[in-house]
């Protein structure tokens, strides 16, 4: 089996990481919280809002707040933590942290699970013996 990552996936996880970001910064995440944070539209924020709530991967209170599902934060977690890992690594080896935090975006998204692992286990190894 082929693994392909769409970019309506990569936007979906995207956004993901940002609200799980924001939840830990701010007491309370709003859309132009998301919006701000990311650069983009209020009505593109808007729309990816209402994809999220209906895939279940977001509640949003009636004052607007947007929570995590269990299975939107699990989600966001496991690529929050993809990137951490790629982003520090990349760092390590000399990048600097903005390029390395690009990059490490871009990496995220288009590596199989099985290759992820691997490479967790490799960088985990080297970056503890620093």
């Amino acid at each position: 089996m082929v693994y392909t990552q769409h970019r309506s996936e990569e936007s979906l996880e995207d956004y993901l990481e940002t609200i799980l970001i924001l939840t830990r910064r701010l007491p309370a995440v709003r859309s132009i919280d998301v919006a701000r944070e990311m650069d983009y539209s209020k009505p593109s924020v808007s729309v990816a809002m209402k994809n999220l709530k209906n895939r279940e991967y977001i509640t949003v209170s009636e004052d607007g707040y947007i929570h995590l599902t269990a299975t939107g934060k699990a989600v966001a977690e496991k690529v929050y933590e993809c990137h951490t890992l790629l982003s520090d690594w990349l760092i390590s080896l000399g990048v600097d942290p903005k390029t390395a935090a690009q990059d490490a975006c871009k990496m995220e998204h288009d590596i199989s699970p099985k290759s992820y692992e691997a490479m967790k286990k490799c960088i985990l190894s080297l970056l503890s013996k620093e």
